[in-house]
């Protein structure tokens, strides 16, 4: 269960929007947190805060395939992206490093300004003071095992450590 505020964007934000290519020089998490979504709002990075959640539209994190931008959005301190749909490069990224992503066909309706409450084993949404409540598709099992694990690398070596 996680609980922030809600950073809304539109359809097709892509991973220039989400970290800028200009920034691609380094793979530093904090650097690139610096960055997070300055094409798209450079305010993003100054007012976001641990926890906080982005919910935008349609084709979330398009274009190119670098892990940049799932990485850059965990460093931010976003807890979880809600969208209604992903691009499938971006989705596999962000289970990969261990970010949290829901698929909600109902995203837009999520309230700009709101607090919400994601229950991520379930896939609730609800909106923090008003009870709206909102059902995304709940993240497979295995797939919260990685994000729980911190990312792929860490569920692999953790895994191989128990003798699984």
């Amino acid at each position: 269960m996680t609980e922030g505020n809600v950073f809304k964007f539109g359809d097709n934000v892509d991973t220039d929007l989400i970290i800028p290519a200009r920034y691609l020089n380094t793979s530093d998490p904090a650097e690139l947190a610096l960055h997070c979504m300055e094409d798209a709002d450079p305010t993003f990075a100054g007012r976001v805060q641990s926890g906080d959640v982005i919910v935008a539209g349609a084709n979330f994190g398009c274009g190119s395939s670098r892990e940049h931008a799932p990485v850059a959005i965990k460093a931010a301190g976003v807890a979880c992206v809600v969208a209604r749909s992903f691009a499938r490069i971006f989705y596999r990224n962000a289970f990969n490093i261990g970010l949290p992503i829901l698929e909600c066909a109902e995203a837009e309706s999520v309230p700009t300004g709101s607090r919400v409450r994601v229950d991520l084993d379930t896939g609730r949404i609800t909106v923090v003071g008003t009870g709206q409540e909102y059902q995304a598709r709940p993240i497979p099992p295995f797939m919260q095992a990685i994000v729980t694990a911190g990312g792929l690398i860490p569920y692999v070596i953790g895994r191989a450590e128990a003798g699984k």
